[in-house]
């Protein structure tokens, strides 16, 4: 099954794309999946969609972040590259350090991190380095994908932390934002 591309492509999305689950490592099995889990994940992604429009509105490539413990709401973020002048301001990287000043642990054991954009290399190694044992995350990213597209690191059995994945949560949408992100970005010369 094709899930949407996001970014510079001119692919479009599909609404009636369906979200895949994927063990934690390979060769585990999935815990069953319910609605209501699936609820909170639609739930969660459209906080985190929220974060990718505030991107938006400030020029930053509009990828959001929402990190949630027991429930609860730990951590918000989107990508702050642009304002921070640091490359490595993505959302998932200023949702981990949010989450772990709230927790007050370098460890984000029993945390779900919902992000609108496949995370990319950098982002992934952060996710193993905290222990986030699960993973939600909406459009894939062809370009820097490091879960599913161009790596798998998260799943890699060879690193001392697996996560389990749900790929695909409100793609559309998700990709839909970045699409016209970069249209707007083309239109007026820039990136």
């Amino acid at each position: 099954m094709e899930r949407p591309a996001v970014g510079r492509s001119d692919r479009r999305c599909d609404e009636g794309l369906e979200p895949m689950m994927f063990p934690a490592c390979p060769g585990e099995e999935l815990p069953p999946q319910d609605e209501t889990v699936a609820a909170d994940d639609e739930h969660f992604m459209a906080l985190a969609l929220q974060e990718a429009e505030a991107a938006a509105a400030e020029n930053e490539v509009p990828v959001g972040a929402v990190i949630v413990h027991a429930g609860r709401v730990v951590a918000a973020a989107h990508n702050q590259r642009e304002r921070l002048r640091d490359p490595t301001a993505h959302a998932e990287m200023i949702a981990i350090t949010q989450a772990a000043e709230s927790l007050g642990s370098w460890r984000l054991e029993d945390c779900t991190l919902y992000v609108t954009l496949e995370p990319c290399p950098m982002c992934a190694g952060a996710i193993i380095q905290a222990r986030i044992p699960r993973v939600v995350y909406g459009a894939d990213d062809p370009k820097g994908g490091a879960v599913r597209s161009l790596y798998r690191l998260l799943e890699d059995a060879r690193l001392n932390h697996c996560c389990e994945i749900r790929a695909g949560v409100s793609a559309a949408r998700c990709g839909a934002v970045l699409s016209e992100f970069f249209r707007k970005q083309r239109a007026e010369g820039k990136k």
